[in-house]
């Protein structure tokens, strides 16, 4: 009697074993940390899109630090040979990349570059104050706006993009991928209908804003970006008090400006309108919380008008500091 149970006891531990280990196997764990893939990208909102849709699989390095300038900035030596072991870089057009590419090539030849503007019509960036408010089109040679990151819809295009390229690198992992991408897109198609939403009522659909950045974002809601700064350069004492009778015309009260970027024009604007500047960042690292609380603070300022009070205005420099 004993030997039988004991003999059962071996069946059942045999025949358990296979079964546990069949189910441990099924799903895909994340990679430990050296085997991760290493991806360099431009800026942090960039490295935003590659963990969603990389998750457990890569580890992600950003060339712009927080709070550096993207369009002038220029990569350090250690930034340069960090690139010999990047499995890929994924590019998306910034000013500094266009000056830097070759030498990002030459410092890892072995390097996958994706360029995540892939299939992306990019518009072309005023390049005097006479052009700002007209509807230019994209055509060779021209300054193209590389903020594409500030696009739900373009970020769609750059997710899938993304994808491609993490499987090219790593096809044993695909259906992870695809299922981080798939989410991912849910997301976004949630935060495209949450700004709609936010944006549907607003009274006055112009804002100014120091950087021409959020060119797209006004597209995409129907807004009218007013830019302070045009062609990389800031306004002459015309231009200034051009802007100022414009923003007084539309009954503007608050003026934004980047963190990255000067805020003396944005600040002397708000001076004489007797409004307040509000910070709003192109390039946090949390893009889809960023952009959610930026089309708040957009909804927030243009459905008031000129009846913006400066309580307001204080909650909202609150809340976007704590994003």
């Amino acid at each position: 009697m004993v030997n039988r149970l004991y003999v059962v006891m071996v069946m059942l531990i045999c025949g358990m074993i296979p079964l546990v280990g069949c189910r441990q196997s099924s799903t895909p764990t994340p990679t430990s940390k050296s085997d991760k893939l290493q991806i360099m990208v431009s800026i942090p909102p960039q490295k935003y899109f590659v963990e969603r849709i990389g998750n457990g699989y890569v580890t992600v390095n950003v060339m712009v630090p927080p709070g550096a300038e993207p369009h002038t900035f220029e990569p350090k030596p250690e930034q340069l040979k960090a690139l010999s072991r990047a499995k890929a870089y994924m590019r998306i057009r910034i000013d500094f990349e266009e000056a830097w590419i070759d030498k990002i090539k030459a410092a890892n030849p072995k390097m996958l570059i994706v360029d995540t503007t892939q299939g992306i019509k990019r518009l072309p960036m005023p390049s005097s104050y006479q052009e700002v408010g007209e509807r230019l089109h994209a055509g060779e040679g021209e300054n193209l706006d590389p903020h594409i990151w500030l696009s739900p819809q373009l970020v769609k295009a750059q997710a899938h993009t993304i994808y491609a390229g993490l499987v090219k690198l790593d096809a044993k992992h695909q259906r992870a991928y695809q299922a981080n991408l798939e989410r991912f897109i849910a997301d976004i198609n949630e935060l495209d209908a949450d700004i709609r939403k936010n944006l549907q009522d607003v009274k006055n659909r112009k804002f100014i804003v120091f950087h021409p950045g959020w060119g797209y974002f006004a597209r995409d809601y129907g807004l009218e970006m007013i830019p302070i700064e045009v062609g990389g350069q800031e306004p002459s004492a015309a231009e200034l008090a051009t802007l100022i009778t414009k923003a007084k015309k539309q009954n503007i009260k608050v003026v934004f400006a980047e963190p990255q970027f000067s805020k003396q024009a944005a600040q002397t604007i708000a001076k004489e309108i007797g409004g307040e500047m509000l910070l709003i960042d192109p390039l946090s690292p949390d893009w889809l919380n960023n952009l959610r609380q930026v089309s708040h603070a957009f909804a927030r300022v243009l459905s008031q008008g000129g009846a913006f009070s400066l309580w307001a205005i204080a909650i909202l420099k609150l809340t976007l500091q704590t994003t």
